[in-house]
Formats: structure tokens, sequence, C-alpha cells
């Protein structure tokens, strides 16, 4: 649960730095130059929305995951199918927490 916002905040970071990277070799801008305009132009609605969800993602992902594991049946057979159960079963739940946090941030959005 705490791993994947982490990794999310790590994941923007190297982005930033790689859109600053591609700028700086089709064009010449500063360093500072760069991320005073990043910085200027995003606003904290930008970033909370995929932080909060990621929360979501990592405590279903968990969930899942200890609950198939914890109900498999005995030897590798039984292990296999709880995996892919598990995976199968988090695609479709991450599928919903993304639908129901978009149409929350649409209706915060619209105030």
């Amino acid at each position: 649960t705490l791993m994947i916002p982490l990794l999310v905040i790590v994941g923007d970071a190297i982005a930033l730095y790689g859109s600053f990277l591609v700028e700086n070799l089709k064009g010449n801008v500063s360093f500072t130059l760069y991320f005073n305009q990043v910085f200027d132009s995003l606003e904290f609605g930008d970033i909370l929305p995929a932080t909060v969800k990621s929360f979501f993602f990592g405590f279903a992902i968990g969930i899942v995951g200890c609950f198939k594991g914890y109900y498999c049946k005995k030897g590798t057979a039984g292990v296999g199918k709880a995996a892919n159960s598990a995976v199968v079963f988090t695609s479709l739940l991450l599928f919903i927490i993304d639908f129901i946090a978009v149409f929350v941030t649409d209706i915060f959005y619209e105030l």
C-alpha cells in the first residue's frame, strides 16, 4: 500500500526529468527556467488525484493478493490458479476503482 504511491511519485519525477532532457536536446533551455515554468503551470489538483488513486490501487492489490493466497488450494497447481485468479480479479477491481475515482474527480473539478 505504501510502495505504489512512492513508485508513482518517483515515476512522475523521472518523467519530469526526461521531459527536461528532451526539451534541452531540442532547444536551449536551462534547468532552472524549465522547472520554474513546470512548477508555475502545475497545480496541486493536477498531482493529487493520481497520488490518491495509487493508495487505493496499492490497497486493492495487497488485499486481493493476500486473500487469494491465503485461500489457495495445496500444491503448485493451486498456487498457480490462485495467482491467476488474483491477477484477473485485481485487474477488474483496479478498473472499477479508476472509474469511480475519475467520476469523483470530475465532480470536484466542476465545483
